[in-house]
């Protein structure tokens, strides 16, 4: 990739980001318009915001990556990721909007009447939010370390200003219009170079990842190692290494890699053969070609953890807080309905590209699945295939997409963080969500910076697991359960969202486990949903005087369309 075309793209996403956030906030000036703009956004509108903000790196990166590693059976994230707002739209998204409140824990304490229930809310919001804030940050360092060479908090901390800047300028307004901005640029980022990836992939005899061996290299070819990385060699290959590789220092040296692990420091560069197998960075499966295009191959309990993937994803969404928010923002029920139905079109048209990149990455980028860098294939790719100055420029479009979708979904996750710290830990108000912005943004680039880095789709998929354990349960049975108390949704709360934040926090600092304990552990929600649920019901049952005393009219306010003209005005915390 060119670096000066590569700097350039980040650098006009940057400044048209900051640029379309200060006209917002030439329209922001009171604490309606921080938290939900005032709620006059249109569905189109809000649409696009919603696509900006929700295909995050894990979709414009993450799941091509997945998919090159491994195989069909990571295709139902994009199912579910975009299969979930059918149940937002279906169960949610209009009893939600009509509540009125400005956060998820305003709805758990409007609903249920507990401070106790809300401030327990308040934690898993901004629990979910920094857990999918960090792996945006680390993708960005991923991102400007592949132009640039710059060191991997960088990219992280120019995400994390530009947030700040934007969110702090003019709050849910301002952001409104830069993601609806940044939607239509991912979208072209990631289309464009797919019709130049295709044509080249048609000249070159439309090659298919199938057989019964693993990826090869094709020709000879030089892999430059970025991060310390221990990679499986199932056959003896002969190389030729600089840099060092298993504690020795060598320089253009010649050796045969036996059988085995061997430890391969950062900046060590190899050259393999032709045709020799691609050795697997040690936490990849070494799957044929026949094998990665079959579902239920990749992984361990394979059955278990793709119906726990699907039950994450498609429950999961309903309980993401930066995705709640922003149905806050739409003028009433019937808008905030349009807006999903929307958001179903416009996620389903970018979903069908990220597919396409992993597949071709299986055939022409397979260094990948030795770096262990997977998630760099969107960016590899216009360079491998297209090359020269097009193949510049494709690469300098899909950087431009990338930081896009960090700037996008970081801005909404820090606009929801920043409202439930300003309303629930500070004292309310513009002056509070400008600070409680700063919080939001800082502790996950700390975290960012100082953790192991993961698959970005990884994480943003643990942080499925907990929304799908926690809020999933408390806005279904919160919307459609009468009987529903306080003391079963703080019971369930702390049961399901609780285990799958251990679950998740086990797998962040343990890495991955084998057998069942790694399966449970990496794919927590098939347990912790059923959980979540179950304690809710079970404790809301046994505490039938806990029903809230308002519960007839919350009902009725959720339910009742705008147009019999029931009271509709922002709900507030009793005692503001």
């Amino acid at each position: 990739m060119n670096t000066a075309y590569g700097l350039a793209a980040v650098v006009v996403v940057v400044l048209a980001a900051v640029l379309i956030g200060a006209f917002g906030l030439r329209l922001s000036r009171t604490t309606s318009d921080f938290y939900v703009a005032s709620r006059t956004v249109s569905p189109l509108w809000n649409a696009s915001a919603i696509g900006g903000e929700y295909l995050s790196a894990a979709s414009f990166l993450g799941i091509a990556g997945l998919i090159l590693a491994y195989g069909a059976d990571m295709l139902w994230l994009p199912v579910g990721w975009t299969g979930g707002y059918l149940v937002l739209l279906v169960l949610v998204s209009a009893p939600l909007r009509r509540s009125g409140a400005y956060t998820l824990p305003d709805f758990a304490e409007a609903r249920l009447e507990s401070m106790t229930v809300r401030r327990c809310a308040s934690v898993l919001v901004v629990l979910i939010g920094w857990l999918y804030l960090m792996p945006q940050f680390q993708s960005a360092g991923l991102v400007l370390r592949t132009i640039t060479g710059a060191p991997a908090w960088a990219g992280g901390l120019l995400v994390a200003v530009v947030v700040a800047v934007n969110v702090l300028s003019g709050g849910m307004r301002s952001i409104t219009f830069v993601q609806a901005f940044q939607y239509w640029l991912k979208l072209t980022a990631l289309a464009l170079p797919v019709v130049f990836l295709l044509l080249a992939w048609r000249a070159d005899g439309a090659p298919s990842p199938d057989g019964d061996r693993p990826p090869v290299f094709a020709e000879r070819t030089t892999v430059t190692v970025a991060t310390d990385v221990t990679v499986r060699v199932d056959a003896p290959v002969a190389v030729t290494v600089t840099g060092r590789l298993d504690g020795r220092s060598h320089t253009q040296t010649p050796l045969t890699l036996a059988p085995g692990r061997h430890a391969v420091a950062h900046g060590a560069v190899i050259v393999f053969p032709a045709g020799a197998a691609v050795p697997h960075a040690e936490n990849l499966p070494a799957l044929t070609d026949r094998q990665w295009a079959l579902p239920l191959e990749s992984r361990d309990h394979p059955l278990y953890s793709t119906y726990s993937l699907i039950l994450a994803t498609f429950l999961g969404t309903m309980g993401l807080p930066h995705v709640l928010v922003r149905f806050y923002t739409n003028p009433d029920g019937r808008a905030a309905r349009r807006t999903t139905l929307v958001v179903l079109s416009l996620l389903g048209a970018f979903y069908l590209l990220p597919a396409i990149y992993g597949a071709l990455g299986r055939i022409y980028a397979p260094e990948l699945l030795m770096t262990g860098r997977t998630d760099a294939v969107v960016l590899t790719l216009p360079g491998r295939l297209v090359g020269g100055t097009a193949g510049d420029l494709l690469s300098a479009l899909v950087t431009a997409g990338a930081f896009a979708a960090f700037l996008s979904t970081s801005s909404g996750l820090t606009v929801s963080v920043a409202g439930v710290i300003g309303q629930d830990i500070l004292r309310g108000g513009v002056r509070s969500f400008r600070v409680a912005t700063v919080l939001a943004v800082l502790v996950p680039l700390a975290l960012a910076t100082a953790t192991r880095s993961l698959p970005v789709a990884d994480v943003v998929g643990l942080a499925f697991a907990v929304a799908a354990s926690s809020f999933c349960p408390l806005l279904v049975l919160g919307i459609w359960w009468r009987r529903f108390t306080d003391a079963g949704a703080l019971a369930g709360l702390l049961a399901g969202g609780g285990l799958a934040s251990a679950a998740v926090l086990a797998t962040i600092v343990a890495g991955p486990i084998g057998g069942w304990a790694g399966a449970l552990l990496a794919q927590p929600a098939a347990w912790t949903v059923p959980i979540a649920f179950l304690v809710m019901a079970v404790v809301s049952l046994l505490t039938p005087g806990r029903v809230p005393k308002g519960v007839a009219r919350t009902m009725v306010r959720l339910h009742t369309p705008e147009t019999l003209n029931v009271d509709r005005g922002d709900w507030r915390p009793r005692g503001s």
